[in-house]
């Protein structure tokens, strides 16, 4: 058993009275957190220690046909074919070059995951989605039809000629981003979509058997209610979707509602929690199970694992991830890479340019990381399990680590313990249903002082 809370330092952590959205963790350390290298370490010496028998693989598409108001991803509108085939002619060469990284090793390569996200990878047209299945099976060497794999689209670019593509090539999983029913809501949130359109599109995803269907919807939206957001839930519970995501509305620097939402922050924070809980107890009802603060999954579904933010959860990131294209990240045991990563229009540009013109001789080298030592790859551990219903085992943190989570968190555990957003069963520990509703604060009570310090060094751009 835990000693109790009256036992330990007193509380270090963020008082009651802040918002319970300070971020959304779905991978530690946020890339805001990476530095350029002088002389990164080639990708062969990264690599030389790591498993090969059980590789993530994700291919990130920096391409949109729009950008949403809420949307800080790395991503580009309206990019020409000529810019989306010299992307694609460069990730190939990045692709060769990682796989020479690994075929370095002497040992069989052998991927188990995999994902394509973005931005929209449905973005690329029908013949450029087959191109970049190519790359990814003939010289990555993953086996599309073999693993779990994962693919993100739109309802404008879910096409059914692209949908053919990615069912014939063995795509396990289809995410879409729905966010709202309502149009009123999507104008609201600075997305110029109708209804009919999203479920035109749900109807196309449905008839090409992919067999999981999540649908991702947002609350928090200006104006939104308990009983508009139940129109949103019902329409998407209508396609009984194998998972649903409910994503918290974030307004962030750069982004088209930067400046646009009108409640103040404790309405707002209390509006997300109201919508939240109702979502949540909505979907429970309808014979969903909650797996984290945002995935609900139709219960008697098998988990279909993805790379893009989640495997069985959606906070795993475990080492052996290889990542592809501007924007995406890989993760070795010791270092974590990626390349430059902006929100800005004109920043975003720059780098997919910058990438495209990038020589194949630097891909052989991390350039944009963050290293990873003991203590950080324990505060990785914790966001990948606490923040899940599966909970935190403390007796496999301890075999893992050689230390108790108990000593190595305490005043966080301290925290958590005494605002009943924790609790102890039999050795695991699990958020509380008010602490799985405040998941996006408790996240980075976690974080290292070099994260948070780097984090806040950033310049957004």
């Amino acid at each position: 058993m835990l000693p109790s809370p009256s036992t330990r330092p007193s509380l270090p952590a963020a008082s009651e009275e802040e918002s319970p959205y300070q971020q959304y963790v779905y991978a530690y350390p946020h890339q805001k957190a990476y530095r350029l290298l002088d002389d990164g370490p080639l990708l062969s010496d990264l690599w030389a220690g790591e498993r090969l028998d059980a590789l993530s693989f994700y291919a990130h598409i920096p391409f949109c046909e729009m950008r949403c108001g809420f949307c800080n991803l790395f991503t580009r509108t309206g990019a020409p074919e000529e810019v989306t085939g010299a992307f694609l002619d460069t990730l190939e060469r990045q692709a060769r070059v990682t796989r020479e990284a690994l075929d370095a090793q002497g040992r069989p390569l052998r991927f188990t995951l995999a994902a394509f996200g973005g931005g929209t990878p449905t973005y690329l047209t029908a013949d450029e989605l087959v191109r970049l299945c190519d790359i990814s099976e003939d010289v990555m060497g993953v086996d599309l039809r073999a693993v779990s794999w994962s693919v993100e689209t739109s309802p404008a670019t879910a096409t059914a000629d692209r949908l053919a593509v990615l069912a014939e090539r063995g795509a396990t999983r289809l995410s879409i981003g729905v966010q709202s029913f309502l149009d009123e809501e999507a104008r609201a949130a600075v997305r110029p979509q109708k209804r009919e359109e999203a479920e035109a599109a749900l109807g196309r995803l449905r008839d090409a058997r992919f067999p999981v269907l999540n649908i991702d919807l947002i609350y928090g939206i200006d104006g939104q209610t308990e009983r508009t957001f139940k129109v949103s839930l019902d329409a998407a519970l209508a396609w009984e979707p194998e998972e649903i995501y409910l994503y918290p509305l974030y307004v962030r620097p750069l982004t088209g509602l930067s400046t646009r939402h009108a409640a103040g922050p404790a309405e707002w924070d209390d509006q997300r929690l109201r919508l939240y809980r109702f979502g949540r107890d909505h979907l429970l009802s309808a014979g969903y199970e909650q797996t984290s603060m945002r995935v609900f999954r139709r219960i008697g579904t098998a988990a279909v694992e993805d790379t893009d933010g989640s495997s069985i959860s959606e906070y795993n990131q475990q080492a052996g991830m290889v990542g592809l294209g501007v924007g995406a990240r890989s993760f070795t045991t010791d270092l974590h890479y990626t390349t430059d990563y902006a929100v800005a229009v004109p920043e975003v540009r720059r780098i997919i340019d910058d990438y495209i013109a990038t020589p194949s001789d630097r891909f052989r080298r991390a350039q944009w990381a963050f290293r990873m030592d003991g203590d950080e790859r324990r505060r990785m551990y914790v966001l990948q399990h606490l923040l899940e219903s599966s909970g935190l085992d403390t007796a496999g943190y301890e075999r893992r680590f050689g230390s108790r989570f108990e000593d190595d968190f305490a005043p966080q555990l301290d925290a958590l313990l005494g605002r009943h957003w924790l609790r102890d069963g039999g050795g695991v520990l699990r958020l509380t249903p008010e602490g799985m509703a405040r998941a996006d604060g408790i996240g980075p009570m976690f974080f290292s002082a070099t994260v948070r310090e780097n984090m806040r060094a950033y310049r957004d751009r």
